[in-house]
């Protein structure tokens, strides 16, 4: 074998000995500033899009008469849009919950780069991070840190530099013709889509141009921009927690939710994500779910996914257990027989003869004193009972009991007989 030279040999050390002292990338988040927001941490360009525009609209107001035409496109037009979001951005891109096909995504892309709430891939990949790190401080938009920070504060001070944004896989929407193209042409698609457009639409319908913008541009944008953050902060605030009480999202009321497009069915949707629906039931109020099960009968959507129905009735029972179990620690049950002394039946009889008012029954003694003078039955019935076994006639000898009766017992207890001891 050839021999290295001196020379060869020290320049191969000199390589391994710097190739060995380059560290990997961490794959963990960088930290965040432990610092709190301030004025210099400010994000401008969201912080101009979601608070100057909408700001500077409705100081124009007294200026920009109110047409009822344009109101109603404004109110469409939000509403389409917001349908976007739910059915587009959040239920088919963030989280596949049914196919569709390119014409379909095509409107989707262009009608959600209306919405102002940055481009798909940005949208997808912080909302699977909101899953995947959800309540924890990788969790891009935590109710942990506040309603206000949930709602939209994370956009206003949103710094790249600085992100604790959990990791996630977004291979697929990088593959994705459509969000790419949407990616690139954002912040045109946006004017165009949330400013032009209502602007031009109301102005050659019905002339009224200043008001398209104004009404149906900028503050139907806002308006749909704040129901949409609602889905990050109220409902992870309010409503209950039938699913999962593992995280905090949760169910809001229905009107809540009909406002949120069905995004309201929030611990259901956190539970079982794959679901295209976040109302299972017929009657939920899911604006999303009807809208794709509208666009499927016109065969433009295709694999709707549920969740298998049996595992959704499993979580519901679970969460019924925890809750009556909870709702039991707050029940004086009396002290379980497994902490009560053991007594044998001669240490049982020895006690009545004491002058003690027990009773056996079902193999627990029973320290009735307090209680004879209240029995239903009188107080001769609880005496004739005393010193013995009074299973028999508790149980339907003389009397069936009632549940409440035996509960009541249950309080009473003070031993248990050992086995086989009873008479």
């Amino acid at each position: 074998m050839q021999q290295l030279t001196t020379e060869s040999a020290s320049l191969l050390l000199s390589r391994k000995q710097n190739h060995s002292s380059v560290r990997p990338r961490s794959l963990a988040p960088k930290e965040r500033s432990s610092n709190s927001p301030t004025l210099f941490s400010i994000n401008v360009r969201n912080a101009f899009a979601l608070i100057v525009i909408p700001l500077g609209a409705l100081s124009s107001i007294p200026w920009v008469p109110s047409d009822s035409r344009t109101l109603l496109f404004g109110v469409l037009y939000a509403y389409l849009r917001s349908f976007a979001i739910v059915t587009g951005y959040h239920r088919l891109w963030a989280h596949r919950t049914y196919t569709a096909n390119t014409a379909l995504r095509l409107v989707f892309a262009l009608l959600g780069a209306g919405a102002g709430q940055d481009h798909i891939k940005k949208w997808a990949r912080d909302h699977r991070a909101h899953h995947r790190y959800v309540d924890t401080d990788q969790d891009p938009y935590s109710i942990k840190k506040g309603f206000f920070y949930a709602h939209m504060g994370w956009i206003i001070f949103e710094n790249n530099k600085t992100s604790t944004t959990g990791r996630v896989d977004i291979s697929d929407l990088k593959s994705d013709r459509i969000v790419e193209w949407q990616r690139r042409y954002f912040v045109l698609l946006f004017a165009i889509m949330g400013y032009l457009v209502p602007t031009l639409v109301c102005g050659l319908s019905h002339g009224d141009f200043l008001g398209g913008f104004v009404w149906a541009g900028c503050l139907g944008t806002a308006i749909q921009q704040q129901l949409t953050f609602c889905v990050n902060s109220v409902a992870h605030w309010v409503g209950d927690r039938p699913f999962t009480a593992t995280k905090s999202a949760r169910q809001s009321p229905w009107a809540i939710t009909l406002l949120l497009m069905g995004e309201g069915y929030h611990n259901f949707h956190h539970e079982f994500p794959t679901d295209y629906r976040t109302g299972i039931r017929w009657y939920d109020v899911d604006p999303g779910k009807w809208m794709i099960a509208f666009l499927s009968f016109l065969g433009l959507a295709t694999n709707l996914k549920r969740f298998p129905q049996n595992e959704i009735n499993k979580s519901l029972l679970q969460r019924k257990r925890e809750e009556l179990e909870k709702e039991g620690q707050a029940v004086d049950w009396g002290i379980p027989l497994e902490e009560l002394p053991v007594w044998k039946w001669e240490d049982y009889e020895e006690q009545t003869r004491t002058g003690r008012n027990l009773i056996v029954i079902r193999r627990a003694v029973h320290d009735v004193s307090t209680f004879a003078t209240e029995h239903p039955g009188g107080p001769a019935m609880i005496a004739a009972a005393i010193g013995k076994d009074g299973t028999e006639m508790i149980e339907g000898g003389v009397y069936g009991h009632s549940n409440a009766a035996f509960n009541l017992l249950d309080k009473m207890r003070i031993a248990v007989i050992e086995d086989g001891m009873s008479r």
